[in-house]
C-alpha cells in the first residue's frame, strides 16, 4: 500500500464536496474517512475558514467535526498574500480568482506535502499547476502537489 502524505492543504470545494454532488461525495469520502481516522493530518486555513463560513449548515457542521488532532492550522500573512497577488500578476489565473491564490500561496508558504481540491478550472489544472510552480520556483519556494482529494488516496 502506498504511503499516505503527512501534510495535506485542504481547499474548500474538497469540504463542500462531501455535499455536492458536482464534486462526487464519492470520491470525497474516502479521503474524509482517511483524516477522521488517523492517517492524514489536514492544514487548514484562516481563508478556508472565511469562505465556510458562508456555506450552508450541513458543510458548516462537517468542517467543525474534524478531528483537531488531524489539524494544522496557517493563516495568511504578507508573504503569501504577496506570493498570491504575484499568481495574478502574472495572469495565472483572473483577480476574481485571488482565494484560489491564495489557497495555492498558503500551501507553497506552509511547505505542505499536498494541496487537495476539485476546482479544476483554477487549481487542479495541469497548465495551471505548471505556472503555479513555475512561479514559486523563480520566487525560491518548492514546488507544491495539486491534487483531488481521490488521487491522494488511491
Amino acid at each position: 500500500m502506498r504511503e499516505l502524505p503527512e501534510r495535506v492543504y485542504v481547499e474548500t470545494s474538497v469540504v463542500s464536496g462531501m455535499f455536492d454532488e458536482n464534486d462526487h461525495p464519492e470520491r470525497a469520502k474516502p479521503f474524509w474517512d482517511a483524516v477522521f481516522n488517523g492517517k492524514i493530518r489536514v492544514v487548514l486555513s484562516d481563508v478556508l475558514d472565511g469562505e465556510i463560513k458562508n456555506a450552508p449548515q450541513h458543510v458548516r457542521e462537517f468542517y467543525e467535526s474534524i478531528p483537531k488532532s488531524q489539524i494544522e492550522r496557517v493563516v495568511a500573512t504578507d508573504e503569501s498574500d504577496a506570493l498570491a497577488e504575484r499568481y495574478i500578476a502574472e495572469s495565472v489565473v483572473g483577480e476574481t480568482n485571488l482565494n484560489d491564490c491564495r489557497h495555492v500561496a498558503l500551501a507553497a508558504v506552509a511547505h505542505v506535502d499536498v494541496l487537495v481540491s476539485f476546482n479544476c478550472k483554477h487549481i487542479v489544472k495541469l497548465n495551471r499547476i505548471r505556472r503555479y510552480n513555475g512561479i514559486n520556483m523563480v520566487l525560491g519556494y518548492s514546488q507544491i502537489e495539486i491534487r483531488t482529494p481521490d488521487e491522494v488516496i488511491q
